[in-house]
This record gives structure tokens, C-alpha cells and sequence, in this order.
């Protein structure tokens, strides 16, 4: 417990006077410090943890959260009619997909052609974008859909003509030719992230097997869960199910990418962490300083018969103090920032006529930020004890001063 004395003594010490002057610098650099840094860490950890949730729902939304591909005979879509499948399942759809060229204005560019069932293509999550545009209800033979900006581009719209040539060949008197075949643009959409967009095009499902010399039982079924956050434990489901195919999932499409942002985000909180190691370090500076500028106070107090206990609390309650109240205050600028890092990033980008965030290198069109309360938990907790661990010493020597020394000389 603290006594009525220990705190009216360490408030009386934490009290600026006109000869601490150097001391009272020490002292706000120090707060200053550990604010920047716990607000630095948490304005970090929000983008990375936003990144993330955002690249997530981006590639969940275009792509399926589960593939079943089968290695030589026809996948039997019947077997998701099993209840515990379908009531982990939202949308069943067979596909194919193989790569191609785009002509257009005597410009070419590889393309991705994805094809699905017409009856099918109103089921995907992009259609219900609010940003897309054209028709909604099919995709008949003869019509292509396809992303802004691979419109912006090629300077699409909706109804015009696109060649694309497949690598599949046609027998001619003069030897083979690539296939190719004219489509009509009959909607745009936009998943959000530039690289789908430009390079995925969703054709009709029969044109692409017709146009890649495809067979139908080259299927892959395409599985749309209620739930695709819990991609394991509903793969496994699957994979008892389909044990001839081969199952995969979003999860593993990108695993190498989720890894590296996993690691990058744990490396920026070791560096950053230092920012606040740093500024507490000052925190022994000023209350060594402190006990060297109260050795006469604490000579009296011990005197009087102050226990050295009761020293040791009342520096180190000034080390916690400091250290505890510029981590509420980094915490506020940090959470501050966090909500409003989108604003900040379109004022400084105009102002300086800067391109911060780039859409082509980060998939995202704008900067996203996630608040998450339990790494704020633990940004602030290791703040506390860094501020603990060094207030330690500066209490412990305090308590070990002499009164009969300090006092000799006054």
C-alpha cells in the first residue's frame, strides 16, 4: 500500500520549480518520447493489421475460398448435397480459366480468361459491387466482363468489341493458327485491387472450354463459404469428402504473401519498440538527476525516520507516473491518427503533390486502418513495464543514500 505521505511527497517532487530546470526537460522529452513512440506503434500496427483484413476481403471477394480440382475424371457435384456441406456452403459453381491475348487498338496484353455457368455469374460477390456496371443477370456466349482497369487501359466501354487470341491452334492451308474470336464488353467490375482488375477477364464457361479445346470434365468446382475467415477446419470437411480431388484454398493461393506481412508486421514492432526502450531510458537520466537535486530532502526524510522503503516507492512512483501517463497520452494521438490516416494521406498528397500509398504497388485504392484493442493491450503493457524495469534503479539508489553524508555539508 501507499501512504497519504508517500503520495503527498511524490506529488511535491513531481512539481516543476524554478532551479529543475534541466531536470523538467528531461522529464517532458521523456513523456514526449514514450507518447511518439506508443503512438508511432499503434498508428503501425493499425495500417498493417488494415492492410491485411483488406487484402483479405479483397481476394475472398473476387476469388473462391475453396478449389476442387480434379486430377482425371469428372468432379460429382452432387457430393456437396451432404447437410454438413451445404450448411457451411453459400455458393457451388463449377470453372475453368487459361491464359490468352487481348488485342485492342493495335495494343495487345496477356489476360487471364476465367469462365463460368451463365446462370452462375450473378452468384459472385463482385456482381453485387456497387461499383459494377453493365449487365448483371448473365453472361451469354459472345460476351466478355471485365475489370476498370483494364478498361482505363484500353480505353473500353461497355459495348465494345475486343479480339483475344487463344494459345489453342486451328489447322489452316497455310499451317496452324492461334484461335481468335471477337467479344462485346457487356459489364466492368471492380474488386478493389488493381492487379485482379487488369489482368482477369470472366468469360462464359462454354466459350472458354470452346475456345481452349477444353473438355468438361477439366471442371473445377468452385465452393463460396458462409464463413471464409475458418478456411481450415471447412477445408477439411471438403477434403474427407472429395479424397480423389485435390482441395486448396485461398488461404494457400496466397500463403506466401500473408507470411511476409505476418513477418513484417512482428519486425516493425521490434524496431519501433526501441523508439519507446529509448525514451524510457530517460526516465532514469531525469530520476537520477531528481535524487541527486532532493539529496538533502531525502537525507531529512530519512532523519525524521522515513523508511527506505517508502524512498524507493516514492521514485518509483514518479518513474510510473511519467511513464504511464505518456502512454494514455500516446495511445490518444495514436488512436487519433489511426481513424483519420485516410484524411491525413489525400492532405499531405495534395499539399506536396505526392503519391503516398501507391494503388499500383499496394492493391489498395486507399490507405486502410484497423484498430485493434488487444495489440494496443499489449503496446501499451510493454510500455508500463519498460517504464518499470528502468525506474527501478534510480528508486533503489535514492533509498541507499547516507543522511548523515547528504546532510555534512549543508
Amino acid at each position: 500500500m501507499i501512504s497519504n505521505l508517500e503520495k503527498e511527497i511524490t506529488l511535491r517532487f513531481l512539481k516543476a520549480r524554478k532551479n529543475d530546470g534541466f531536470l523538467n526537460v528531461i522529464s517532458i522529452f521523456s513523456f514526449i518520447g514514450i507518447s511518439l513512440g506508443v503512438a508511432v506503434l499503434i498508428i503501425v500496427m493499425s495500417v498493417m493489421n488494415g492492410f491485411r483484413t483488406e487484402l483479405i476481403k479483397k481476394i475472398v471477394g473476387f476469388n473462391s475460398h475453396l478449389t476442387i480440382k480434379s486430377y482425371d475424371q469428372p468432379i460429382d457435384k452432387s457430393k456437396t448435397e451432404t447437410k454438413n456441406l451445404k450448411s457451411i456452403s453459400k455458393n457451388i459453381m463449377f470453372s475453368n480459366s487459361g491464359e490468352a491475348i487481348i488485342l485492342k487498338n493495335k495494343t495487345s496484353k496477356g489476360i487471364v480468361l476465367r469462365g463460368y455457368l451463365s446462370n452462375d455469374f450473378s452468384k459472385l460477390d463482385i456482381i453485387k459491387n456497387k461499383n459494377f456496371k453493365g449487365n448483371k443477370l448473365n453472361l451469354d456466349k459472345n460476351s466478355i466482363s471485365i475489370g476498370n482497369e483494364l478498361s482505363f487501359s484500353l480505353d473500353l466501354n461497355i459495348g465494345d468489341e475486343i479480339t483475344i487470341l487463344s494459345p489453342s491452334g486451328v489447322e489452316t492451308i497455310i499451317g496452324s493458327m492461334p484461335k481468335q474470336k471477337t467479344f462485346i464488353v457487356s459489364s466492368i467490375f471492380n474488386t478493389g485491387l488493381a492487379e485482379f482488375d487488369n489482368n482477369i477477364v470472366l468469360i462464359n464457361l462454354s466459350t472458354l472450354e470452346e475456345f481452349f479445346d477444353f473438355q468438361q470434365q477439366q471442371r473445377n468446382l468452385e465452393i463460396y463459404l458462409k464463413n471464409p475467415k475458418n478456411i481450415e477446419k471447412q477445408k477439411f470437411e471438403f477434403q474427407k469428402v472429395f479424397d480423389q480431388e485435390f482441395v486448396y484454398s485461398w488461404a494457400d493461393m496466397n500463403s506466401s504473401l500473408f507470411s511476409a506481412l505476418k513477418v513484417e508486421r512482428n519486425v516493425m514492432f521490434i524496431i519501433l519498440s526501441l523508439i519507446i526502450i529509448v525514451a524510457a531510458f530517460n526516465i532514469i537520466s531525469g530520476l537520477t538527476i531528481l535524487v541527486k537535486n532532493k539529496t538533502k530532502d531525502i537525507a531529512i526524510l530519512k532523519s525524521i525516520g522515513v523508511l527506505n522503503k517508502s524512498i524507493i516507492k516514492i521514485f518509483f512512483l514518479i518513474g510510473i507516473i511519467i511513464g504511464t501517463s505518456a502512454t494514455i497520452f500516446g495511445i490518444f494521438l495514436g488512436v487519433t491518427f489511426s481513424l483519420y490516416v485516410e484524411n491525413l494521406r489525400q492532405f499531405l498528397s495534395s499539399t506536396f503533390n505526392i503519391s503516398l500509398f501507391p494503388e499500383e504497388i499496394y492493391f489498395l485504392s486507399k490507405m486502410p486502418s484497423e484498430i485493434n484493442p488487444s495489440s494496443i493491450l499489449i503496446i501499451s503493457i510493454c510500455s508500463i513495464f519498460i517504464t518499470i524495469v528502468v525506474s527501478i534503479f534510480p528508486a533503489l539508489k535514492a533509498a541507499k543514500l547516507d543522511p548523515i553524508k547528504a546532510l555534512k555539508y549543508e
